[in-house]
């Protein structure tokens, strides 16, 4: 039996892959009063649940398994489709860090033909109906992908600037190479972690987010987004394109500029424990910070950007 039959409960399919409008699914739309918690560092909080040996930055837990999914649909509406890169009729499809796996879920929908593998460290929720050509495999990119060099035609990998050490991307890269086909494609998207222009708190909070991820090794700086292109070059891809999407931030963007504003207080908001403790700030302090942010967006009309690169393999 193939390596990607692997039985599995997958994560619920919310679309078909449309755009998010305003009767979006549920997951995605109760995070407009999914209320701030803590993490077990404030007694007065909630508590939050962490990875103990993974440099994993946020909570894994309930409430950020619908935040991932309300990202999902932030991002699909940013990109007005799934992926930028040029892929045809894949045959094998990874998404690493699959998150709750609703983006492989989707491609799954999209490319019936295809099978289609999410992996993980751990399977972040599941469901009844998975489409039947998505599997889970559960996996760790840092140590290496349990694949067979060129098994898929479509390597996906984003957001996980919080996830991996700065210093090991350009190995991870290489390693989502080694398990792409002669011409397969590679694509990554990533935050710029920038944004213009940026008022005085918002100035303090993205400086206490940068310090957080540092501590942990992951990239403060932006150096990941600004590398994607060439990780793609060094790991021997051809064809290689860098895209940067800017895109509002904040209501008065319309629609995506509220969306992605919703997603970003609800990350920044997770890492209230971390941030507390570190900067020795109480809860409500911290919420007004990101409150004010908020609001410095609004009134300077601050956009936001995101990079994606893509390349294919000879």
């Amino acid at each position: 039996m193939p390596w990607w039959f692997f039985r599995r409960k997958s994560p619920t399919v919310l679309s078909n892959g449309a755009p998010p409008s305003s009767d979006a699914p549920e997951a995605a739309r109760s995070l407009s009063w999914t209320k701030a918690v803590t993490s077990p560092d404030n007694a007065d909080g909630d508590q939050r649940r962490y990875l103990e040996e993974q440099p994993y930055l946020l909570p894994k837990d309930l409430q950020e398994v619908n935040r991932l999914d309300f990202q999902h649909y932030v991002l699909r509406a940013v990109l007005r489709r799934n992926y930028l890169a040029p892929i045809q009729e894949p045959r094998q499809i990874l998404d690493v860090g699959c998150g709750t796996g609703q983006w492989a879920s989707e491609l799954a929908r999209e490319f019936p033909q295809a099978n289609v593998i999410g992996l993980d460290v751990e399977e972040a929720k599941q469901q009844t109906a998975p489409p039947p050509n998505y599997r889970f495999v559960k996996g760790d990119v840092l140590k290496g992908l349990p694949f067979p060099d060129h098994s898929f035609d479509f390597v996906h990998q984003r957001f996980l600037w919080t996830a991996l050490p700065l210093a090991a991307w350009p190995r991870v890269v290489q390693e989502l190479v080694r398990v792409t086909a002669s011409g397969g494609w590679v694509e990554l998207l990533e935050p710029g972690l920038e944004a213009e222009p940026m008022g005085p708190t918002h100035r303090q909070l993205d400086a206490m987010i940068k310090e957080l991820a540092a501590l942990r090794g992951l990239d403060g700086g932006g150096t990941v987004t600004a590398s994607l292109g060439r990780y793609l070059w060094e790991a021997g891809l051809s064809q290689v394109q860098r895209q940067v999407i800017q895109v509002p931030f904040g209501d008065w963007g319309g629609r995506i500029g509220s969306l992605l504003a919703l997603d970003f207080r609800e990350f920044a908001l997770a890492l209230s424990g971390a941030a507390t403790k570190r900067f020795q700030l109480s809860p409500q302090q911290y919420q007004t910070l990101v409150q004010t942010m908020l609001q410095e967006c609004n009134q300077l009309q601050t956009k936001y950007q995101f990079v994606a690169a893509y390349g294919q393999k000879s």
